[in-house]
């Protein structure tokens, strides 16, 4: 590590906040300015964002402390929760919730960017207060870091991490492609039944969900992420299992592990692959397709888990069912709460669908499942990539591994 040297985060750039445009002034939002909150990032899943949910106007950005970042910022939020990190892909500005790193010459940005991801742990561990914890600027900037003194070795080794994100982040866009495909044949075959002239035929049948040939089973006792959060890491070893939350299901990550004693705890919840879930409480209808992955997974309270008893393919159609907005109007009409929205196992067996006929089912898996095995086997790279990315990443972080070492290995 002779050509690295030790700094801190202030070394490497400009530490800027964020501020919020009072929200009793109309005129402060819906510019052109955008504004990102810590809500933004907490479903998005690429590295670089453009704007979030609100623009701010001229007048607002005026009128806060809040600043205009140029692109290529690199984002982290600072409190609620700590730990986001993303690339600014254009000029943007942040409420509170940030403390962003604008870099200076001598930082490569991308290299930054992963930085701190590798620190964001460490980071998160500093943060203080009682209601939720924050970083201040003063210890952002004091944070003491090690990076190469050449911008060309900073740019080397965030290459290596860059191109493995591009194929994730391309296999995610894919995926997407793939996701409306098959909704689109969905609705053209059981909501506007094209094929079938328009008209629904006279032998399909409308029956309970819970008179059909599925499991539905629910995990309102299961562990809680809170309840295991010693045992829970971030892409931290060791990981033994997948813990899927119900704020997972609207992200679509699953980005939490738990050890193997946690997992053993929570065996009664293991998913194989293909199974549907929904979730029940808070945050109602978020729906999920597990994927096929290496690592066994495991659910947390609040979802409901539906898969075909008999043909697993028709997991495809009772999952694209749940996700068109004909099963959302479904669910909405059995959820209640006077706290949070909710419904249960019992009223979710008593909904009633429409089943096509055999013959038809058949003839629509044959159609679909191509699409799902392509975004099964592309789900499967990615988590491939992404477990060979967080074991790079401290070794190359570090000094521990060079580019060039990794040039050898090959």
């Amino acid at each position: 590590m002779n050509d690295w040297k030790q700094c801190t985060l202030a070394d490497l750039g400009e530490i800027v906040g964020g501020a919020t445009p009072s929200t009793k002034n109309e005129k402060y939002y819906g510019g052109d300015i955008a504004w990102i909150t810590p809500k933004d990032l907490s479903t998005f899943k690429g590295r670089f964002i453009s704007r979030g949910e609100r623009n701010v106007t001229a007048d607002g950005l005026k009128n806060s402390s809040a600043r205009l970042m140029p692109k290529h910022s690199v984002l982290f939020t600072s409190r609620a929760p700590i730990g986001y990190v993303s690339i600014a892909e254009n000029e943007v500005c942040t409420n509170q919730g940030f403390k962003s790193v604008v870099p200076n010459a001598e930082t490569d940005y991308l290299f930054l960017y992963y930085l701190l991801v590798h620190n964001r742990d460490r980071i998160e561990n500093m943060g203080s207060g009682t209601t939720f914890k924050e970083v201040s600027g003063s210890v952002i900037k004091g944070i003491a870091v090690s990076v190469p003194t050449n911008i060309e070795e900073q740019k080397a080794i965030a290459r290596v991490f860059g191109s493995l994100d591009d194929k994730i982040e391309n296999n995610t866009a894919i995926n997407h492609h793939l996701e409306q495909m098959s909704q689109a044949i969905f609705k053209s075959w059981f909501v506007d039944f094209e094929p079938f002239g328009g008209v629904m035929p006279d032998n399909w049948q409308i029956t309970r969900l819970g008179d059909l040939p599925v499991t539905v089973t629910d995990y309102v006792a299961n562990g809680s992420f809170a309840s295991l959060k010693e045992n829970v890491a971030l892409f931290k070893t060791p990981s033994y299992a997948i813990f899927i939350r119900n704020v997972d299901l609207k992200a679509g990550n699953f980005e939490k592990y738990v050890d193997e004693h946690s997992y053993r705890f929570l065996s009664k919840s293991t998913l194989l692959g293909g199974e549907v879930i929904i979730s029940n409480v808070g945050d109602v209808g978020s729906v999920f397709l597990c994927p096929y992955l290496p690592q066994p997974m495991t659910l947390g309270n609040n979802m409901i888990m539906l898969k075909a008893k008999e043909d697993k393919l028709q997991n495809y159609f009772y999952y694209l069912l749940f996700k068109h907005s004909y099963g959302v109007e479904l669910i909405r009409a059995i959820t209640g709460g006077s706290t949070q929205p909710k419904f249960n196992k019992t009223d979710f067996r008593s909904l009633q669908v429409t089943m096509p006929t055999k013959d038809v089912m058949g003839k629509f898996l044959e159609t679909v499942v191509s699409l799902f095995q392509q975004q099964a086997n592309l789900i499967q790279e990615s988590a491939t990539l992404v477990i060979l990315r967080e074991k790079l990443l401290p070794r190359l972080m570090s000094g521990e591994l060079s580019v060039a070492d990794l040039a050898t290995a090959k």
